[in-house]
């Protein structure tokens, strides 16, 4: 190309930056050419001079220079997806729990990755032009589950959407509500698991670990919503931090790996008899504001083996569904010292109360 070049920006692209808004539309143009661009005055917004890191809105005009034609000759073509199936299209839409102009949710299905990596070939990610429709634009993953992780991930339907859920996941404003099956009976119902989450090393950044020194601060909310003897409990998880496999890595270090996770809580993660090895843990509700107003606010139905493995243990699922939280703040750590203590002391009247029987007896 010879001649200088004219933009309007897009709604999609309201409030990115102008070096990401070159990785969208011009993606052959680089980083180091963008930024000569504007050292020189040629890169300009709305006829003034404009730097990389300035911020565009909708209707803005940008005046692009010719791209070099070297540049132009050794850019590398990009590459196609393969067309998907019937059957692909088919199963990605039967998992759509909710749709809306700017946003899909699914309710993701154990054992599929949301993208892809080593050995992984099928992922959500990659399934992704299924959700298209009528619209130009591909949808976009804003967040992820594990791959063994079932339940609610939202997709974005455009850029702008993308950008706005992604903000209000990184700012925690977005609400995550997760259902669990746990070894074991935690000695408080309802807590806070305050413990820090690094890599561990030698692992390739495939597993984490507590770190009290290096970890970056990690928060999860727990609380027990119904328990069979002291063999396993139905327990509801709020991440208010989002690490890498946090919820896990949390139950496991207090002693109550997640049933099925055999990764972080080894034998102790699987129960005897007829409970499924498989993972028990579903992103049971997810609530966010949505960009045009108001909010969404979905529920994914549980996956089967954790049905039935609810079932077997003799769980009602309206106990859970009854009692899943509004806008509650988490406990203060007052308040859970408080219970602590207040747990500690029952503890100890009923070890004085059978210390007495005995000596009675």
């Amino acid at each position: 190309m010879s001649e200088v070049r004219s933009f309007t920006v897009a709604p999609d692209d309201d409030g990115i930056r102008l070096d990401r808004w070159f990785k969208r539309h011009l993606p052959d143009i680089s980083f180091n050419t963008v930024s000569r661009w504007a050292r020189t005055g040629q890169l300009r917004v709305d006829g003034a001079r404009a730097t990389p890191g300035d911020r565009i809105a909708a209707g803005q005009t940008l005046r692009v220079p010719p791209d070099e034609p070297a540049k132009a000759a050794t850019a590398r073509p990009k590459r196609e997806r393969p067309p998907l199936s019937e059957d692909q299209i088919a199963f990605m839409r039967e998992m759509v729990i909710h749709q809306d102009a700017q946003a899909i949710v699914l309710n993701k299905p154990p054992g599929l990755a949301t993208q892809g990596g080593t050995k992984t070939t099928e992922h959500v990610d990659g399934l992704l032009d299924a959700l298209a429709y009528d619209s130009e634009s591909r949808p976009k993953l804003v967040h992820r589950l594990d791959k063994d992780t079932s339940g609610a991930l939202l997709i974005a339907r455009t850029s702008r959407a993308a950008a706005y859920f992604g903000k209000s996941f990184s700012s925690r404003t977005a609400r995550k509500v997760y259902w669990a099956l746990i070894a074991g009976v935690p000695s408080i119902d309802d807590g806070m698991i305050e413990l820090p989450l690094a890599k561990q090393p030698g692992t390739g950044g495939e597993k984490m670990q507590v770190d009290e020194k290096e970890g970056a601060p990690a928060r999860t909310r727990y609380r027990v919503i119904e328990r069979a003897g002291n063999k396993a409990a139905w327990v509801e998880l709020q991440p208010f931090t989002g690490r890498t496999h946090q919820l896990r890595v949390h139950m496991a270090a207090i002693g109550h790996p997640i049933v099925g996770d055999g990764k972080y809580g080894g034998q102790d993660a699987f129960l005897t008899g007829t409970i499924s090895r498989k993972m028990h843990l579903h992103a049971r509700r997810l609530r966010i504001d949505h960009p045009d107003g108001g909010r969404i606010d979905v529920t994914a139905e549980l996956p089967p083996h954790f049905n039935e493995s609810l079932d077997q243990l003799g769980f009602d699922i309206v106990a859970g569904d009854l009692a899943l939280p509004e806008d509650a703040p988490p406990p203060s750590r007052a308040e859970q010292k408080q219970k602590a203590k207040a747990h500690a002391k029952t503890v100890r009247k009923e070890r004085k109360g059978e210390r007495r029987r005995r000596g009675g007896g």
